[in-house]
């Protein structure tokens, strides 16, 4: 397929797991990325391997709006215009309320939603010229809760219904705002998890699928959010879960 060819997609958090994905399968459909993330040594890394002409790196930590405002002012510079933008930068802590420091409290909610509502008000106003749409990486955490996950659930909470909210404001526009939601997915945040065969084990056990996902799996639904193919839907919440919550939460029997 060559849905993305002559378009522009920004995805943060795009040197690893969901981001990286991706940032391959935009451009494997043609389009010019630009890959955002705080790590710019992984990001330099993994994109010499990319094609030169379609790629742009931009090092930045997107809690900070300035990070923000030079990605969007960078994309545009380079390829003239911006169609997409992938929020998916994000960051978790373990822990109940009691647990959770103030500082990591602070840190989660900057990164995971003060983080997305930079990015997105910086690139809103290229993206209502171009009829363009916005793709953000929630969570089933962001349907449900988990516990000794405060902070994280707390975070995804808010962006799922940032989603929804977004969505109805922008319509008038002509762009498009949706989330994907995945599960348990292979990526470095979930390194230790992926690590722990009991865990895993307690995972296929609740998705038929199969555990843990793999982040190009991710990455094509949201390419499909974000591709014409999807034009007519916006403020959707889309679980990418291998089949999680399609349960009613009543054990195998």
């Amino acid at each position: 397929m060559n849905r993305f060819k002559d378009k522009t997609v920004l995805v943060t958090g795009a040197a690893s797991g969901i981001g990286l994905s991706a940032t391959r399968r935009f451009l494997d459909e043609g389009a010019r990325v630009v890959m955002l993330d705080i790590d710019e040594a992984r990001l330099r890394e993994v994109a010499a391997a990319m094609p030169q002409d379609r790629i742009l790196v931009q090092a930045g930590d997107t809690a900070d709006r300035q990070t923000a405002v030079l990605a969007v002012k960078a994309a545009v510079e380079r390829f003239g215009r911006l169609n997409i933008l992938v929020n998916n930068a994000g960051v978790a802590t373990e822990g109940d309320i009691l647990q959770t420091s103030e500082e990591d409290f602070s840190r989660v909610m900057a990164v995971n939603v003060a983080g997305y509502f930079h990015m997105a008000k910086a690139a809103l106003p290229e993206l209502v010229k171009t009829r363009g749409s916005i793709v953000m990486t929630s969570s089933v955490s962001g349907l449900g809760g988990d516990w000794e996950l405060f902070a994280y659930n707390t975070s995804k909470g808010a962006v799922s219904n940032m989603v929804r909210a977004m969505a109805m404001d922008a319509a008038k526009d002509g762009v498009r705002v949706n989330a994907v939601n995945p599960s348990f997915t292979k990526t470095g945040m979930t390194e230790d998890m992926v690590n722990d065969p009991e865990l895993v084990a307690e995972f296929r056990k609740r998705m038929p699928l199969g555990a843990p996902e793999d982040p190009d799996g991710v990455a094509a639904a949201i390419a499909f959010l974000a591709s014409d193919d999807a034009r007519l839907i916006t403020g959707v919440n889309l679980p990418v879960d291998a089949g999680l919550m399609a349960s009613n939460g009543q054990p195998h029997q």
